[in-house]
């Protein structure tokens, strides 16, 4: 069977989720290992601020009872606590009251270097923040949840998940390396 993801969420909306497919019912999930991943994610070099705010943690909506998956699709949620800052910018619903918050005026320019202006282009947004909230780095929480589900799948096949960077721009060390990181952002 083949496993498929579909993922959903806003960067600044209520929540990010995950609904995966084609997972064997039987699997066995364990939420510490997920959120350990979460974690990890959000201590990485050079992370944004938001990662201080933001306490990942999965949900399970669907597809998993008793910490065994059911074969059916697994709905993962991962919630955005600054969503509470948008929540008139970034309403599902027409706003209702004065503009409050933040996310109240349109974004009409594009970052360079992300995706806003292609899929503002593609969809025909005015409001870059249409494409911007899925062009986030916020948006790879609820992908790391689906790659733990992955993980684990792999797990009981006897495939061990790791990784390391053994050099970053000519660098081997791990100071070294931060600042060849740095370097390159300027």
């Amino acid at each position: 069977m083949t496993l498929g993801l579909t993922t959903a969420g806003e960067s600044h909306g209520p929540a990010l989720v995950a609904i995966l497919t084609g997972l064997p019912a039987g699997l066995s999930l364990d939420r510490a290992p997920i959120d350990a991943d979460l974690r990890r994610r959000q201590q990485g070099y050079g992370r944004s601020p938001r990662q201080k705010l933001e306490q990942d943690a999965v949900e399970v909506l669907a597809g998993l009872r008793h910490g065994r998956t059911l074969g059916t699709p697994l709905a993962l949620v991962v919630r955005n606590r600054d969503h509470a800052n948008w929540e008139w910018g970034m309403s599902p619903w027409p706003p209702e009251g004065e503009p409050r918050g933040k996310g109240t005026k349109p974004v009409t320019l594009p970052r360079p270097g992300h995706a806003d202006l292609a899929g503002a282009r593609k969809y025909g947004h005015e409001d870059v923040r249409n494409a911007l909230e899925r062009a986030s780095a916020r948006h790879t929480a609820v992908l790391v949840a689906a790659g733990a589900v992955a993980k684990a799948l792999l797990g009981r096949l006897g495939i061990e998940v790791a990784g390391t960077a053994l050099e970053v721009g000519g660098e081997t060390g791990e100071d070294a390396q931060r600042s060849a990181t740095d370097a390159a952002k300027t």
